[in-house]
C-alpha cells in the first residue's frame, strides 16, 4: 500500500479536525482499491497539496498516469464534469473516476509548471490561449457564476463597513455596478475558475495542459484575474504605479484569450474587491492586502 505523507497528514488534522485525520487514515486502503479496479501500478512516491493527493502510476497498456484522490468537499464534487467535458482539449484527460472516493484517473503530464516560462507576457499569451481554448460549451448540473453575485455584494459591503470602509467609495460603486450589470446574464461557457501557474503544466500531446479546474459556468473572463494576481507579478502588484503595466497585460491576456478587454477589466477589478475583503477576513499577510487593494483601484 501506498504511504501518506505525514505532512499531508497533518495538514488534513489540521484544516478539516478529525474528520481529516480519519480520510488520510483510510488513503492507503482506498488507494489500493483503486489501483487494483484501475489496472495501475505504483510508479513515484505520492504527492500532495492543501487538498488531495498524486500518486503516478502505469495503466495495464504502459500508459503513464496519475490516481488523484481528493478531500470529500463541495468545491471538488464537479472536476471530473469539467474534464468529461474538455476530454482532453487543454486539459489533461480523464481515463476514469469515482465519484464516491472524489478519485480520478488522470492522464500524466510534466511535472514542468508555466512557472518555469520566465517572460511574463509569454506566459500570459500561454494562459489566454489556453483559456480560450477551455472555454466551451457547459453541460448541464454544474455551479454557475450568476447564481454568486448576490452573495458576493453582500460580503464585499459588509465587510468593508465591518473593516472601516478601507477602499475609496468609486471602488466599491465600481464593483457594485459589475456584478449587478454583468452578473446575472453570463454565458454558458465552461470556467476552469483557478488558472494560475502551478495549474498549467508542460506536455508532449499539448504544449501546455490545465489541471485542478474549480468549474463553474460563466463568463470567461473570470480567469483573468488569478492570472493578473500571480507570484510571477508581484513586484508590479506592489507598485504604486502599476496601471500602465497591469492595463498592459489585461491587453495581451485578452489578445490571446479572445476576451473582451473592458469587460474581463470590470470583472478582474471586482474580483481584486473580493479577494481584499476576503483576505481581511482570513488574515491574509498584509502586504497581499495591499497590493490588492492597488489592483482594484488601478482598474477601477
Amino acid at each position: 500500500m501506498i504511504e501518506v505523507p505525514e505532512a499531508f497528514a497533518r495538514i488534513k488534522a489540521a484544516n478539516e479536525g478529525e474528520r481529516g485525520r480519519a480520510w488520510a487514515t483510510a488513503l492507503p486502503e482506498v488507494v489500493d482499491g483503486l489501483l487494483r479496479r484501475w489496472s495501475c501500478t505504483p510508479t513515484g512516491p505520492v504527492m500532495y497539496g492543501q487538498v488531495g493527493i498524486v500518486v503516478p502510476v502505469l495503466r495495464r497498456d504502459r500508459t503513464p498516469a496519475v490516481v488523484k484522490v481528493s478531500f470529500p468537499h463541495p468545491g471538488n464534487v464537479h472536476d471530473p464534469d469539467a474534464y468529461a467535458t474538455w476530454d482532453g482539449r487543454g486539459a489533461v484527460r480523464m481515463f476514469a473516476r469515482d465519484d464516491d472516493n472524489f478519485a480520478l484517473l488522470l492522464e500524466r503530464a510534466s511535472q514542468r509548471t508555466l512557472a518555469a516560462v520566465t517572460d511574463p507576457e509569454q506566459a500570459l499569451t500561454i494562459q489566454g490561449r489556453l483559456s480560450r481554448r477551455l472555454a466551451v460549451a457547459a453541460p448541464p448540473g454544474l455551479p454557475r457564476l450568476s447564481d454568486q453575485v448576490d452573495r458576493w455584494e453582500h460580503e464585499i459591503l459588509t465587510t468593508a463597513t465591518d473593516f472601516g470602509n478601507p477602499l475609496p467609495r468609486r471602488v466599491l460603486d465600481a464593483v457594485v455596478a459589475t456584478l449587478r450589470e454583468l452578473g446575472p446574464n453570463q454565458p454558458d461557457i465552461l470556467v476552469h475558475g483557478d488558472l494560475h501557474d502551478a495549474n498549467i503544466l508542460a506536455s508532449d500531446r499539448e504544449p501546455w495542459l490545465a489541471i485542478d479546474p474549480k468549474t463553474w459556468v460563466g463568463d470567461p473572463a473570470h480567469d483573468a484575474l488569478n492570472v493578473i494576481r500571480s507570484p510571477r507579478h508581484t513586484d508590479v502588484l506592489r507598485s504604486p504605479n502599476m496601471r500602465p503595466t497591469i492595463l498592459r497585460y489585461l491587453d495581451i491576456y485578452c489578445d490571446a484569450a479572445e476576451l473582451d478587454t473592458e469587460r474581463t477589466r470590470r470583472w478582474t477589478q471586482a474580483g481584486a474587491v473580493r479577494e481584499a475583503m476576503w483576505g481581511r477576513r482570513h488574515a491574509d499577510p498584509d502586504w497581499l492586502i495591499h497590493a490588492t487593494d492597488q489592483l482594484a483601484e488601478a482598474l477601477a
